[in-house]
């Protein structure tokens, strides 16, 4: 489903719920356009079927904790991609977002990271929560507490891969990994964080209006 406002400079289109290496084929397939002109700035959001992705990281797959037995009982799928960082777990209850930009205006794939990330702050903040960025590390925390994760990768300067804002997921599946190769952190959710029942319904709008005002804040 495509959804975007006549004055929106930037379109969105809603996937649902898809299996990863399918989500990364259609990515690609709109990268192309991208790098075309033929179509514009794009914001893919879906949720995954469970699964473990590696990311280019040396030593990423290490970190990888179940084995294939478990694996199987929790239904989660391994894939290895080519976005930046290390192992990290997408499944249902997660908004994960693919932003495809035509970043060749900026060329500077670190300023990229930290507006992805402003872009979640506010997020979150709309709800009553300070999160916040640590040092060396990408994605957005409470204090110790992982909330979304960031991985990232750009094609003639067109971006894709994304982030993953944990709503509501099965935090039980990170037992399977070492989440980003991170030993010194948990990971969290906005549900576990308000303690309330939340759904990505709630949380899409909010997600769509803080990525309009960190990317294209004079529209």
């Amino acid at each position: 489903m495509e959804s975007s406002g006549s004055s929106a400079p930037f379109r969105v289109l809603h996937w649902g719920r898809t299996r990863y290496k399918d989500a990364l084929s259609r990515q690609l397939l709109l990268v192309e356009q991208r790098k075309k002109q033929t179509i514009e700035d794009t914001l893919v959001l879906n949720e995954h079927d469970p699964v473990f992705t590696i990311g280019v990281r040396t030593g990423a797959v290490n970190h990888l904790v179940w084995s294939e037995n478990t694996l199987a009982q929790a239904g989660i799928e391994v894939e290895k991609t080519n976005r930046g960082g290390d192992i990290t777990y997408h499944g249902p209850g997660q908004i994960v977002g693919y932003p495809i930009l035509d970043w060749s205006h900026r060329k500077d794939l670190h300023a990229y990271l930290r507006m992805l990330e402003e872009c979640l702050i506010k997020t979150v903040a709309h709800f009553g929560l300070e999160a916040d960025r640590r040092e060396g590390k990408t994605g957005i925390w409470i204090e110790d507490r992982k909330l979304a994760a960031i991985g990232v990768a750009v094609k003639s300067w067109v971006t894709y891969h994304g982030f993953a804002l944990n709503v509501h997921p099965n935090l039980s599946h990170f037992d399977g990994i070492i989440p980003c190769g991170i030993t010194d952190g948990t990971v969290t959710s906005l549900q576990q964080e308000l303690n309330r029942p939340m759904g990505s319904d709630e949380v899409e709008p909010v997600l769509i209006e803080s990525f309009r005002n960190t990317f294209y804040p004079d529209c």
